[in-house]
């Protein structure tokens, strides 16, 4: 993890925080945040570590579990044991086989922003959730990336 803007931020296993996080920082996030986190950094999930929220960042990398709406504007990468549900929009997206991706997704080319005013046909006005996905019952089970 680089230190663009300033020392990267952690949250250790077995500590919850229920709040919202704002940060020019990386975040390392191995306990469990009820919340939104907004950092022009990176974000991490580690083996153990649990979101449920809204994420806004640069890149981020999961191996954990993430429930919400997740904003990458570069790369978003699904390890293995990673379990993601919710809305995604992403630019670049690179998953593991066995990482668990139940959730719509819209991607973005180089030439697009995923703040634009413009949302795409696929996209209701918030620029971000998918049209193709109506219900958040999922009743054919979670999806597995392979």
């Amino acid at each position: 993890m680089n230190e663009i803007g300033g020392q990267p931020n952690r949250i250790e296993k077995n500590t919850k925080i229920k709040g919202d996080i704002i940060s020019e920082a990386d975040f390392r996030i191995d306990g469990k945040l009820d919340g939104n986190v907004k950092t022009s950094g990176k974000v991490v999930i580690g083996k153990d570590g649990y979101i449920h929220g809204k994420v806004e960042c640069v890149n981020a990398d999961i191996e954990g579990s993430f429930n919400g709406e997740l904003l990458v504007s570069d790369l978003l990468s699904l390890k293995s044991s990673a379990v993601i549900e919710g809305t995604v929009a992403v630019t670049k997206l690179a998953v593991e086989p066995g990482a668990t991706f139940n959730a719509s997704c819209t991607m973005k080319g180089k030439g697009g922003s995923l703040g634009g005013s413009k949302p795409s046909a696929a996209s209701s006005s918030g620029g971000f959730k998918s049209s193709l996905s109506s219900s958040s019952s999922n009743s054919n089970g979670p999806a597995k990336a392979s």
